[in-house]
């Protein structure tokens, strides 16, 4: 139970509507307008757990008040606004009902419950005017009523409706391929985030695989930090006072919470959490980390724009001499692996300073320029080609980023490379050198695939769903051509299956081509048709996604075929 309280002048209140339909039900012959002078308004939220118990803190709290005030008129009005834990509207009801008949020494005046009202008031500006109240009684939550079968059936026909309209999307967004493929979909009971099918999960848990293998290799540390934190660690960190419009909060225990909208403050904890020296650098600290983003629902768009997202975040802790040889690792590893998808067209950018003096940077001037100039060697000593972005770098340091074109012409930024002079000041990060003497390393964010989800919208339409055998979640389909060789392609799905394939059969009682239409556009990468003939030679024929030819084989010398192709990751 929550109260304002409020010694007024006056107050004056009409009821407008209804908020409630069952309000004349629950609350009848109720005075739908009022005045009072001289009074203590007693604005009243009724929570789920309330009892008599509360009811008696209650009151006594509001007659201890109106004695301190000299108040002999109360006000009780009923205001939903103070909770977001409001009890059900009968035993708010119930309740107001029973403080009303203990306040009988003061002249009472009721606002009306279950109405939407206007109300004009004039607050005293004593000290005691303006009080706030709240009454809990541990142990006693209210249990919610469970809905019934009409209530739910309307519910469950809102969520029906809340799925995704794709009438008006062309025949290549990855929002048609993956309901055509059966691997993603969205719903409006979750804006902004993606329902993983089995299939669209294995491609994203494929590209995590291979992101995984290269980062070990590399000397990288998966690391993963909680989802939720508290908000010192934000306002330590900056986020809460730049970034806070778009962070999810939570209260807890009396404690405020954020949902991450970035992984990168856990990072500086895991540093901080052992002395560091000079023989620990460089450190390379990696997450596969969730995090949250409020966005426009106006600007949500399937895969590409979304509110929970996954990134292939690291942070990179080095001393000034290693920052060139990081550098060149992490573009050498941003083109390693985006080269998998075949995007050979790409450019970088690197964003450096505005030359006004007005603009303000983190850290000195020094520091600013061996930076930049260590993005722009890099490129260099790899030959690739680049331009300077002049002013588009953030303010705790320059970055550099690269841009892919995919099948369709269109430019997508992924991977970014952003140095940062600023967290590791905020966060106190610090190593010991060989002289002793404590020092502060230079910070590298880095993202390769950005977000999981944008990346897979990029490459599925980029592909146009036609994921090569190593992400494919489609790789065989099994035909048969008649009821005779059925057996036979039973025993040849459950053979590939057993040896690791991701593997399906058709052998309903339809025509080849039937079978053959229906796995193109799932886009199989290969169908193995058996009939009569392939059954009696112990052999399947095989045709490959977008090929005209039809190869017979044995099943060993296709799966040795499959192996090959998986393993070399071609396209």
């Amino acid at each position: 139970m929550k109260t304002l309280n409020l010694h007024c002048d006056y107050i004056k209140f009409k009821a407008l509507k209804k908020a409630l339909k069952t309000v004349d039900e629950i609350a009848p012959n109720q005075n739908l307008e009022g005045e009072a002078t001289e009074c203590l308004v007693v604005l009243t939220a009724i929570e789920k757990g309330d009892n008599e118990q509360a009811v008696e803190n209650m009151v006594e709290s509001i007659k201890d008040i109106a004695n301190q005030v000299g108040a002999k008129n109360i006000v009780l009005y009923p205001y939903a606004h103070l909770s977001s834990n409001l009890a059900s509207p009968k035993l708010a009801v119930k309740l107001m009902n029973e403080i009303a008949s203990k306040l009988s020494d003061f002249k009472l005046t009721r606002a009306p419950f279950g109405y939407y009202k206007s109300f004009e008031l004039k607050v005293k500006g004593h000290p005691l005017s303006e009080l706030s109240r709240e009454f809990q009684i541990v142990g006693n939550e209210e249990k919610e009523e469970d809905l019934s079968d009409e209530e739910r059936k309307a519910l469950l026909r809102q969520i029906s409706k809340a799925t995704l309209d794709t009438s008006k999307l062309k025949d290549n967004d990855h929002r048609i391929i993956g309901r055509k493929m059966d691997l993603w979909s969205f719903n409006n009971v979750a804006p902004g985030m993606v329902f993983w099918h089995e299939k669209g999960l294995h491609i994203k848990h494929k590209l995590i695989d291979s992101w995984r293998e290269i980062h070990k290799i590399a000397g990288y540390h998966e690391t993963s930090t909680p989802q939720i934190m508290d908000r010192k660690l934000w306002e330590v960190s900056g986020h809460w006072k730049l970034y806070h419009e778009h962070m999810f909060t939570s209260m807890y225990e009396k404690r405020e919470f954020a949902v991450k909208p970035m992984n990168c403050p856990g990072a500086m904890l895991i540093y901080k959490n052992s002395p560091k020296s000079y023989k620990d650098l460089p450190l390379r600290l990696s997450e596969i980390g969730v995090v949250h983003r409020k966005e426009l629902s106006g600007t949500l768009a399937g895969l590409f724009r979304v509110i929970q997202m996954t990134q292939d975040d690291a942070h990179i802790f080095c001393t000034k001499k290693q920052l060139h040889e990081e550098v060149l690792k992490v573009i050498n590893l941003f083109t390693g692996l985006l080269g998998q998808f075949g995007f050979e067209d790409y450019r970088f950018t690197i964003s450096t300073r505005s030359k006004k003096k007005s603009d303000k940077y983190l850290g000195d001037n020094t520091l600013w320029n061996s930076a930049e100039k260590t993005l722009a060697k890099g490129l260099d000593e790899l030959k690739l080609k680049y331009t300077n972005e002049p002013g588009e770098a953030k303010f705790y340091g320059p970055s550099l980023d690269l841009q892919i074109k995919d099948s369709l012409g269109r430019e997508w930024q992924c991977s970014t490379l952003q140095l940062d002079f600023a967290l590791p000041e905020r966060f106190g990060i610090k190593y010991t050198d060989e002289n002793g003497n404590e020092m502060t390393p230079i910070l590298l964010h880095r993202v390769v695939y950005g977000s999981l989800e944008r990346f897979i919208g990029i490459i599925t339409e980029h592909l146009n769903g036609k994921f090569p055998m190593w992400i494919s979640p489609n790789q065989v389909m099994v035909i048969n051509t008649n009821d005779d060789s059925k057996d036979y392609a039973k025993k040849i799905k459950e053979d590939l299956f057993n040896s690791g394939f991701r593997v399906e059969i058709n052998d309903k009682n339809e025509s080849v081509g039937k079978k053959v239409r229906e796995a193109s556009i799932q886009r199989f990468n290969y169908i193995a048709t058996v009939g009569g003939g392939e059954k009696e030679k112990n052999t399947i024929a095989v045709k490959k996604r977008d090929e005209k030819d039809i190869q017979t084989m044995s099943l060993e010398d296709f799966k040795n075929m499959l192996k090959e192709e998986i393993d070399s990751k071609k396209l």
